[in-house]
């Protein structure tokens, strides 16, 4: 199995996020090297919804820029469900446009948050091992 390796600190950023932009959907890039997380970069969901989220495109770009400067890869996608379960949605898999990262999702709808991982490739979601 395949898995995804980010630690508990940076969990914890990533829910500290979440819970900030609460009700409205947290989304953001991890970057890393070999399916290890070593940075988050929070971006700003231009929908403003708690539905769904769009990062805003000129945010992306100075992101990918300065991984690329830093020897970095784009290991992961992450937002959070504030109003249902860590699973991908049928949206949420339409607009999985990079088959090499992982989708990390948190849910919010428990005491405590819910965070799971997932690969998603042509339309097939695979769940993936999150190791701290």
């Amino acid at each position: 199995m395949t898995t995804l390796s980010i630690s508990r600190q940076l969990l914890a950023e990533i829910v500290t996020h979440c819970r900030e932009v609460y009700p409205c959907e947290a989304c953001g890039i991890l970057a890393g090297k070999n399916n290890v997380v070593q940075k988050i970069y929070r971006m700003t969901n231009i929908e403003k919804s708690g539905v769904s989220y769009f990062m805003d495109p000129k945010e992306q770009f100075a992101v990918m820029k300065e991984m690329r400067e830093e020897g970095l890869e784009m290991t992961a996608v992450y937002h959070s469900h504030p109003h249902a379960d860590a699973c991908p949605s049928q949206k949420d898999v339409s607009l999985a446009f990079y088959d090499d990262a992982y989708y990390l999702i948190v849910s919010l709808i428990h005491e405590s948050p819910l965070i799971k991982a997932f690969t998603i490739k042509e339309g097939m979601v695979k769940e993936v091992e999150i190791v701290t």
